[in-house]
This record gives structure tokens, sequence and C-alpha cells, in this order.
């Protein structure tokens, strides 16, 4: 069976508050973890939040990196969407992790696009 991606939903908990409240050092980590896992970035989106609290999102060619953070918790909702078989959506995730210094990580993978068919056959359109 063949899918079309990866997504990883990561929750991280303890981590750093002021890395959390920082959108310079988030887009950064964020930004690293993408280029780490050997992702192409297209765009990048970050937006700081009053009177705390980031989200951002970093479009890769393989899909996207997003993130919302409460600093106040410790805590950041991390979900990493790879299509393709050269990205690996773990490897950013226990970047992210560390640059966070995340005391857990509660993460699950959710394989997407998950066809009964041949991926080189045209899907039947009465289907949609």
């Amino acid at each position: 069976m063949r899918a079309l991606g990866r997504h990883v939903l990561a929750e991280l908990y303890g981590c750093a508050p002021d890395i959390l409240d920082d959108t310079t050092k988030i887009e950064e980590a964020m930004v690293n973890a993408a280029l780490e896992a050997g992702a192409e970035i297209r765009e990048v989106i970050f937006h700081e939040f009053c009177p705390q609290g980031v989200s951002g999102v970093v479009v890769i060619s393989e899909s996207h990196l997003a993130i919302h953070t409460w600093p106040e918790y410790g805590y950041a909702a991390v979900d990493v969407f790879t299509c393709g078989s050269t990205v690996d959506p773990w490897v950013s995730c226990q970047y992210l992790k560390k640059q966070f210094q995340a005391k857990r990580m509660a993460a699950k993978e959710i394989t997407r696009g998950i066809f009964e068919f041949e991926m080189s056959q045209t899907p039947n359109k009465s289907a949609v």
C-alpha cells in the first residue's frame, strides 16, 4: 500500500517559556527543523500574539511545518506533514524538541492519501 504523505502531530510539554514566546527563535527553529530533515523551503510566515504566544508555518516543497505556542504552559503544538519519501517528519520533531528544551513529547503519525488503486492509475471521478 502506497501513501502520499506522512503527518506527525506532536505535543511538546515542559518547554522553555522564553523560547516559546520569542518569534525570532521559533521561526529560526522551524526553518532549521525543515532543513535538518532535508526539506526545500518555499514560504515562511509567523505571527506573535499579545500578550503571548506564536503561530507560524513553514511551507516546504514537500508540504508544511506548523506551530502554535502557549508559553504560559510551556506547551507547543507542532504539525509536520511531508509528502514523498525523502523527508522524514520525525527528524524535524526531534530537532524541535531539543530546540525548545521540551521535557516530553507526545506524537503520533498519520499516513495521508492512502489509495486502494495503483498510484499510477487515474482515480475514479465518481468516487469524489
